[in-house]
């Protein structure tokens, strides 16, 4: 959602706040700011839009001072425009803040009954005042923020920093994630490590209810009772070089085609080519005594978690409940004492699915993670974490991330399976030589950008588009609607093939394109072939991804509109293929009418408010 970084340094910190905003960009965001200290006074520049703008506002008025906050907003209270615009500040203090202050408006009311005036609609201004009261009552910076942050209600992570206090910044988080950097006497706040990327790879994650008093000769970090603790200092992997988009067009793009190598480096972790066999990372949780799985997430790490309950119900037999996170925190379902919860997230900070988590454990749910970034929130609260090795994604739109959470899904499925003689030692070699292939095999699906930029150039003049499949297929049919939605803007829904008939066929006509999926080697081929037959049979343009087989028998039926050919695989596995020909579909239109792919409109890469 929206972005956080503080600078306490030895140079001029407005050059760097931009720069580590820029790394920000990712999550989305409507306007950005900075402030820093000049002669003691706090100074202001925002614009509303992207950050070039602020960089135009800072060229012309430039500002100095060796500390300083800055900001990208995603809209929650108030539209975005300049005035609404992180940093918001008075003549004492200047607070950035990421999150939404629950009760923000009753302390509105108090504090204009005190004879504050509001100049913006953000919630955020109520905790600016807050603080300010407690100052103009003659307390500290620290014991002013230590006297308003039990006054908050909500989700939230502030930085702050004070006129007059050159070598002060005070942070906070609450539901939000919130990271302190360690330098050569200087110090840095960001609402993660990526932010941080390159001034430090030194990190300390601040935990629930915690806050931070930094200065450039290190921090004092105390809890949400005040009482000082010990967060340990990690070194992080990240560094600059990792979010560059190379010789790509767009990150997107780019992240695209790394998805041979990042799911060849999570099997690593995984899976022993030697022995054909999937070893799990060590925990306490026996998958023997496992007698029903609950999974939630959102978006894209939904659709991983749909295919991951195939997987699961198939080869392990075990009962599993799926929930849309938002959905599943608010049904309060009954769950089985002992049971196991699993959540997905890329940032592992998702607020829905960390909610969703927090009602499992108090439910007596084992809990197990599958995350991109094995310091967030959501790792941290699990008995035990499955990572994807992705690296950072920077496009909005997720893809590496979502391959590699297929592919760890499918590992623990298969390990699950094995452990509860699901299936036997002869068919863990088979399921782990079909994984141990699928880098090769995505690989080859890349070949296919120029024919699949064809049809997507064709496509991006269509006003709507379907798309089908059946089993496994259904999910990567889900996903690739939303991947077209995101960015090309272009309306696209999924069904499930065998619910044509059930209303939806009513849609089809010769302007409305058919995405069908449906490997070949997928027992549901054929009642799939039959669905496209009653599509084409309407005059529906259908683009057919199958193998050559699947292509070669589905023509002897009906003949699709174009074909998209890939590998042919074991059908466990070819989720994971069928996942990237939708997502360069998506991409390809989204180039084709323009749009802006890294940073579609009105969405955020993570997504940390309800």
């Amino acid at each position: 959602m929206c972005g956080i970084i503080g600078i306490i340094g030895k140079d001029d910190a407005a050059p760097l706040l931009v720069e580590g905003l820029k790394r920000l960009e990712y999550r989305g965001y409507d306007s950005a700011g900075v402030a820093t200290l000049v002669n003691d006074s706090i100074e202001r520049r925002r614009a509303q839009g992207k950050l070039v703008n602020l960089e135009c506002r800072l060229q012309n008025q430039p500002v100095t001072g060796t500390i300083g906050i800055g900001h990208t907003r995603w809209a929650t209270h108030g539209v975005p425009s300049e005035d609404n615009a992180h940093p918001h500040a008075t003549a004492r203090l200047a607070v950035v803040h990421n999150g939404i202050i629950e009760n923000f408006q009753e302390l509105r009311e108090d504090l204009s009954d005190d004879g504050r005036n509001f100049e913006t609609d953000t919630d955020t201004e109520a905790v600016v005042h807050l603080i300010d009261r407690f100052l103009n009552d003659g307390l500290s910076p620290q014991d002013a923020v230590a006297a308003a942050l039990p006054k908050l209600e909500g989700a939230f992570a502030l930085v702050m920093i004070f006129a007059g206090e050159h070598d002060l910044m005070i942070g906070a988080r609450r539901g939000s994630p919130l990271a302190i950097g360690y330098g050569d006497d200087e110090m840095y706040f960001g609402s993660d490590a990526l932010a941080l990327a390159p001034l430090t790879q030194k990190i300390c994650y601040l935990e629930e209810g915690d806050w931070a008093v930094v200065t450039s000769s290190g921090a004092k970090v105390m809890n949400e009772d005040g009482e000082p603790v010990e967060r340990p200092v990690v070194q992080t992997a990240l560094s600059g070089a990792m979010i560059g988009k190379g010789n790509y067009r767009h990150f997107m793009q780019k992240e695209i085609f790394e998805q041979p190598s990042v799911m060849g480096d999570t099997l690593h972790s995984m899976l022993n080519p030697a022995t054909q066999t999937i070893t799990l990372p060590p925990s306490e949780i026996d998958l023997t005594a496992v007698s029903k799985i609950s999974i939630s997430a959102c978006g894209t790490a939904y659709y991983a978690g749909m295919v991951a309950q195939y997987w699961i119900e198939q080869l392990a037999r075990i009962p599993v409940m799926i929930d849309i996170a938002s959905e599943f925190r608010y049904r309060n379902p009954p769950m089985t004492k002992g049971g196991l919860s699993l959540f997905v997230s890329q940032s592992g900070e998702t607020m829905d699915t960390l909610a969703a988590l927090r009602y499992a454990m108090d439910e007596h749910q084992r809990i197990v993670s599958v995350v991109n970034s094995p310091e967030s929130s959501i790792a941290r609260e699990s008995d035990a974490v499955l990572p994807t090795l992705a690296g950072p994604e920077i496009g909005v739109a997720s893809t590496k991330a979502f391959t590699t959470q297929l592919t760890v899904l499918a590992c623990f499925a298969i390990a699950l399976a094995r452990a509860r003689g699901g299936i036997d030692r002869a068919r863990e070699a088979e399921l782990a030589v079909a994984l141990a292939e699928v880098p090769g095999r995505a690989a080859e699906v890349l070949n296919h950008d120029e024919r699949i930029a064809a049809l997507a150039r064709e496509l991006s003049e269509s006003r709507d588009v379907l798309y089908l499949g059946r089993g496994t297929s259904y999910p990567i049919a889900l996903e690739g609607a939303l991947k077209l939605k995101e960015i090309s803007y272009i309306h696209a829904e999924a069904y499930a093939a065998g619910e044509m008939k059930h209303g939806p066929i009513a849609l089809i006509d010769e302007d409305v394109p058919v995405i069908v999926i449906a490997p070949g080697g997928d027992p549901l081929f054929d009642k799939t072939a039959a669905n496209v037959q009653e599509v084409v049979a309407r005059g529906g343009r259908v683009i057919f991804l199958s193998d050559g087989p699947g292509i070669a028998r589905m023509k002897a039926q009906a003949k699709p509109w174009a074909t998209i050919a890939l590998p042919t695989v074991d059908p466990l596995v070819a989720p994971i293929l069928y996942a990237i020909p939708v997502q360069l579909l998506a991409y390809h239109a989204a180039v084709a009418k323009g749009t802006d792919v890294d940073q579609p409109r009105n969405l955020a890469k993570s997504v940390t408010v309800e």
